[in-house]
């Protein structure tokens, strides 16, 4: 399996869109973070673009997608939660349904954690998950990300779902 990562691109939304097929996937993938479904590569560009992943500062968020000779695999987003730069977080993981469960989150994931390590010089790397998102949850915990013990409710989709966190070090 050869998949490199590149940053993302404004034409990279329209394929990440279509993904998210129903409002349960939007909800697992952004809890409350986007509007109504369904998004639209519109949707995705502006909060990248014009917002900055919501972030405050302007040089701590950085959207990526997986990518193979087939085309797009994967997305994420990393961004810095410390003004030490020592943590980032990840977040809007999400892989092609079509080829999901082939080990491609795995290594899109492990190629996330080695830049963030490596290039960008942090220390600890964390993310979310909701408990009901088990395919997500196995990833996660096979790449090596631990539960930190924080875990909260949320309610993105009208039920209550367990929102766990977990982190990985250096």
């Amino acid at each position: 399996m050869s998949i490199k990562l590149r940053q993302y691109k404004k034409c990279d939304g329209n394929t990440i869109a279509g993904w998210i097929k129903s409002e349960r996937a939007l909800r697992m993938w952004s809890s409350d973070r986007y509007g109504d479904f369904p998004i639209t590569a519109d949707d995705i560009n502006k909060k990248y673009y014009e917002n900055n992943g919501d972030c405050d500062e302007a040089d701590n968020f950085y959207p990526f997608v997986a990518f193979d000779d087939e085309g797009l695999i994967g997305h994420l987003i990393m961004r810095y939660v410390d003004k030490s730069k020592s943590t980032v977080r990840l977040g809007y993981i999400i892989v092609d349904d079509e080829r999901r469960g082939q080990g491609y989150g795995k290594k899109m994931l492990q190629m996330a954690v080695a830049y963030v390590f490596d290039y960008l010089g942090a220390e600890r790397i964390t993310l979310g998950v909701f408990e009901i998102n088990e395919s997500a949850y196995g990833c996660y915990r096979a790449v090596g990300f631990r539960e930190t013990g924080e875990i909260s409710v949320r309610s993105p989709y009208g039920e209550d779902w367990q929102f766990i966190e977990m982190e990985i070090t250096r």
